[in-house]
């Protein structure tokens, strides 16, 4: 922070009060009443890239697809979540506004300010004129219908004293001090509007005390307050969004935001951008331009990000955005994971999308299959889609023997093509995931399975796979312990069966594509363990990131690419 710095600071009016009336005595009695009641960096290696189904993503028409809301050209990305202090900057000069007025509160150059929230208490005084007290609720409510369908100020509160229990219902409000006679033209003009409004009603001074959530915007020693959400817009530069503890860059405004879904105290901080420079930072985060440098690929995973980008508009937006920078939604790194190849990537395919029947899909897309790609309901609780069909990476040879579909697990008893390294599909030379082994002891096993169970299950006697998709990922499963069975479906079963990495901790298998044999003591001839055979990480449908590069390196274009791995689509260009 510099020492000395140049603001302007400005206070702007209060919410809407929830008030509480002074008491006072009234002139109608009335009988007694009721009161109211991850992320890996893709540098390294491609992340799970799960995009996970949501039906709230929008609406499913008739083809499968999903509409998108009407497109202003930006996209509002939480970056924060959720933090009681949420730090916002530039990284040049900047402006710091009262969002509802456009009031400005700051500016500042190359700093960062801190947004927390506070409450205050405002009392506010005026005349309002009652017109009725009322044992009824019922009442009451058509009392307020009136005056809000005439354009009169209304409001109501609940009255009780050792004789009189009613609801005081105001329809008009005037400032003070009192005045005899504009007081009366005022009622005048309300019964007017309001025959019903009695002759002999009449104006009170009614206080209002309420509890106002103020933006406090420190500075150094220096704090401004916003009874709105706040908005750093930079003049030159980037903005820049995170908590105490670490920011990011980001292309577009900052915002910080008290949505409902919160618990108290806590903000979010929302980066709102243009979607185009949005895939800037979601492109290298998925699909890693230095560890997979293949241009096609890169432009197959911005069409597949757009899409799904398009088709979110709005899912979130009771929380005050419409995605979060995770595998819930897309990983998105903002301006500092930019890289020249991805945003050409983002660049040559700009506004385009993957449609079926005219309609938005979704795209969804992990970062290995392990060699077959599933159908949508082999993996997820819903509908098949047309659109999502499980598809082999096979192109040469005796692929298929490799590709563990579900044929090869009827022929193989123990599938080879999960014990030997892939061969002859688009990802193997590509994904360290194409194939994968795990093991459990007997300790370990009942630690995973009690953990999913919740309860203690002691040892877990057998592990039966029930049910498979025809891409061969498992679609039941059942766990047989001392404290009874066990079952789980679908994905789901990568969180149930855990394995226990390097570091000790259970973490969700890499996807459903496996077989698990139990291992048995050598010398006692008694169960010991068990180990897992598996190919892929991710959900497995749509497409593979890592093959998708292996597409690309062989010359597939990343029409051909996406055309691949999504049955029946079209490619069309949306804005």
């Amino acid at each position: 922070m510099r020492s000395s710095r140049s603001c302007f600071m400005r206070t702007v009016g209060w919410l809407a009060p929830f008030a509480i009336l002074t008491a006072c005595a009234d002139r109608v009695p009335t009988g007694p009443s009721a009161a109211p009641a991850f992320n890996e960096s893709a540098v390294v290696e491609a992340d799970t890239g799960d995009i996970y189904v949501d039906e709230s993503r929008g609406e499913e028409s008739e083809a499968g697809g999903i509409s998108t809301l009407a497109f202003n050209g930006l996209i509002r990305i939480g970056v924060v979540p959720a933090a009681s202090t949420v730090r916002i900057g530039g990284t040049g000069e900047f402006q710091v506004r009262n969002k509802s007025t456009g009031a400005l509160l700051l500016t500042g150059n190359n700093e960062q300010v801190d947004v927390t929230l506070a409450s205050t208490t405002v009392t506010t005084s005026s005349r309002r004129l009652q017109v009725v007290c009322t044992p009824s609720v019922a009442d009451r409510d058509a009392w307020v219908a009136r005056g809000d369908a005439a354009g009169f100020p209304t409001y109501y509160v609940f009255f009780t004293s050792p004789t009189i229990n009613c609801w005081r219902v105001f329809i008009g409000e005037r400032p003070l001090p009192a005045n005899t006679a504009a007081e009366a033209a005022y009622r005048n003009q309300v019964r007017a509007a309001i025959p019903s409004v009695p002759a002999d009603a009449f104006w009170r001074t009614v206080t209002i005390t309420t509890g106002v959530t103020q933006y406090v915007v420190t500075w150094g020693s220096t704090s401004v307050t916003s009874p709105a959400p706040v908005v750093l817009t930079p003049v030159t530069g980037l903005a820049t969004i995170g908590t105490p503890a670490s920011t990011r860059r980001y292309r577009g405004v900052a915002e910080v935001i008290k949505n409902s879904s919160l618990p108290p105290n806590q903000l979010a901080g929302v980066n709102e951008l243009p979607i185009e420079q949005y895939l800037y930072g979601v492109v290298p985060r998925e699909l890693g331009p230095i560890a997979f440098p293949e241009l096609e690929a890169l432009k197959a995973q911005a069409v597949a990000a757009r899409t799904y980008a398009l088709s979110g508009l709005g899912k979130r937006s009771s929380d005050g955005y419409d995605l979060l920078p995770t595998t819930a939604d897309q990983v998105y790194g903002g301006y500092q994971d930019e890289h020249p190849l991805s945003n050409q990537a983002v660049d040559e395919t700009a506004g385009v999308v993957a449609t079926y029947n005219g309609s938005l899909i979704s795209t969804l897309y992990s970062s290995a299959n392990g060699g077959f790609s599933a159908n949508n309901e082999e993996v997820f609780n819903a509908p098949p889609a047309a659109y999502l069909r499980g598809r082999p990476d096979a192109e040469r040879g005796q692929a298929f023997e490799h590709v563990p579909s579900l044929e090869v697990f009827r022929r193989h008893a123990n599938p080879v093509s999960l014990r030997n390294t892939g061969e002859g599909d688009f990802e193997s030379d590509w994904s360290r995931f194409h194939r994968w082994t795990f093991e459990w002891t007997m300790a370990e096993i009942s630690q995973v399975i009690s953990a999913y169970a919740q309860q203690p299950v002691g040892k877990v006697l057998a592990i039966n796979v029930t049910e498979r998709g025809p891409s061969g990922r498992v679609m039941r499963i059942e766990y047989v312990t001392e404290a009874g069975t066990f079952t789980d479906t679908r994905d789901r079963i990568r969180s149930s069966l855990k394995y226990i990495n390097a570091s000790g901790t259970p973490t969700s298998l890499l996807s459903t594509l496996f077989f698990i044999e139990p291992l048995t003591d050598p010398s006692s001839k008694e169960l010991a363990g068990y180990r897992v055979y598996g190919g892929g990480f991710g959900h497995g449908v749509g497409m593979s990131q890592t093959g998708a590069v292996g597409m690309a390196e062989k010359g597939h274009s990343y029409e051909q690419i996406l055309k691949h791995y999504y049955t029946g689509i079209e490619l069309n260009r949306w804005y």
